[in-house]
C-alpha cells in the first residue's frame, strides 16, 4: 500500500479512484477503461507538476520517504557478489554502518554505507541509521581494506546523524566521526559518496568528504535536521507554537540543487517522476551510472592526486559557487 506525503493528497485521492474503478471492472465487467485513461492522465499530471516546484520542506520529507530505496535495495539491484564484514576489532558490531567488497557491473569496490531499515523491526535493528562509533570505525577499517587493495571506495550517505546516546558518548562518538573523517580525506583510492536519502550533521560527513559528492535530486544533506534548526533559533520544540522547520530548511538550503549551486557537491542525480520511491529500480540503475562514471573519471589518478583533488574540492567551498 503506496504512503503519500501531505502535500500528496489530491494526488492520492485521484489513485483511490483510480484503484476502485479497477476493482469495479474486474468484479462487475463494466468497461471503464476510458475513465480510468483520463484519471490517470490527471494524476500524472499533478504528480509531474507537483514535484517540480517541491519547497526544501517537502523535499525533506520526500527524503525520509519510507518506501525510498535503503542500503539493501542497492546492495540486491546495483552490485554482485556482496559480502557484508562485521565488527570494528575494538567494541563490537554496529548495524546502522554496513559494508564490504562487492562488484559493480565487473568491476571491485568496497561499498559502504547507512542502513535505515524498511520496517519497524528494521528500523529498530540498524537504529534508523543513526551509527555509533563502532560504525565508524568499522567503516575506517573497510577503507583501509580498500586502499591496500585499491579498491574505489563507494559510500551511500542516507542518516538523520550520528547516534547521541550515552554509551556512544562515552565510547568516542566525536573522536570516531573526526577520525573517519579525516580517514575519507586522506584516502590513497578514489572515493565516491552519494547521498540518497538524508544527509545529516558529521554522522554524514564522517563517510561523505569524497572525491566526488553526488545527490539524488529530492535527498537533503545539511549541517542540522531543520527540526533541530528551528528548535535552537526559534525554540521551536516539536509539538509546541508554530512549526518553524519549514522555514529552517529554507535558509539553511539543503536541497541538492542549493547545494550543486554553492559548490558543496559535484553532481545531481534526477529521480524518477515522482520521487525515488515510485520506481526504485530505475534510481538505483541511474545512480549505477553515475557512480560508474565518477570511478571512470578518478582511476587513473595516483594515491597522491587523489588526496591532492580532495583536499583542493574541500578548501574551495565557501569560495566558490557564491556569486
Amino acid at each position: 500500500m503506496r504512503t503519500y506525503l501531505d502535500f500528496e493528497k489530491p494526488i492520492a485521492e485521484l489513485e483511490g479512484k483510480i484503484a476502485d474503478l479497477r476493482q469495479m471492472d474486474g468484479e462487475t465487467g463494466v468497461n471503464v477503461d476510458e475513465e480510468i485513461e483520463k484519471l490517470q492522465g490527471k494524476a500524472d499530471s499533478l504528480l509531474s507538476d507537483a514535484y517540480s516546484k517541491l519547497s526544501r520542506w517537502q523535499k525533506t520529507q520526500v527524503a525520509r520517504h519510507a518506501a525510498r530505496p535503503h542500503f539493501a535495495d542497492y546492495v540486491s539491484q546495483l552490485v554482485d557478489d556482496f559480502t557484508p564484514l562485521a565488527g570494528d576489532r575494538a567494541f563490537g558490531e554496529d548495524a546502522a554502518i554496513l559494508g564490504g567488497p562487492a562488484r559493480l557491473r565487473g568491476r571491485s569496490i568496497m561499498l559502504i554505507g547507512h542502513e535505515k531499515g524498511a520496517d519497524t523491526a528494521g528500523r529498530v535493528k540498524h537504529n534508523f541509521g543513526m551509527a555509533r562509533p563502532e560504525g565508524y570505525r568499522k567503516a575506517m577499517r573497510l577503507m583501509d581494506m580498500a586502499e591496500r587493495f585499491n579498491m574505489p571506495v563507494v559510500t551511500l550517505v542516507d542518516t538523520p546523524g550520528a547516534y547521541p546516546g550515552r554509551g556512544a558518548e562515552e565510547r568516542g562518538q566525536a573522536e570516531a566521526i573526526a577520525s573517519c573523517t579525516e580517514k575519507c580525506l586522506g584516502l590513497g583510492a578514489p572515493l565516491i559518496s552519494v547521498i540518497v536519502g538524508e544527509g545529516g550533521s558529521g554522522g554524514a560527513v564522517a563517510l561523505a568528504a569524497a572525491n566526488k559528492v553526488l545527490m539524488l535530486e529530492h535527498s537533503v544533506y545539511s549541517v542540522i535536521s531543520p527540526e533541530g534548526c528551528a528548535s535552537i533559533l526559534w525554540k521551536d520544540a516539536a509539538g509546541k507554537g508554530e512549526n518553524k522547520a519549514p522555514d529552517a530548511a529554507e535558509a539553511m538550503r539543503i536541497s541538492a540543487q542549493d547545494l550543486l549551486e554553492l559548490g558543496v557537491i559535484d553532481g545531481v542525480i534526477a529521480e524518477p517522476v515522482g520521487g525515488a520511491h515510485r520506481d526504485s529500480g530505475l534510481t538505483i540503475e541511474r545512480l549505477g551510472d553515475a557512480v560508474e562514471s565518477a570511478i571512470r573519471e578518478l582511476e587513473h589518478l595516483s594515491p597522491d592526486e587523489l588526496k591532492q583533488q580532495r583536499r583542493n574540492k574541500f578548501l574551495a567551498i565557501g569560495r566558490t559557487g557564491l556569486a
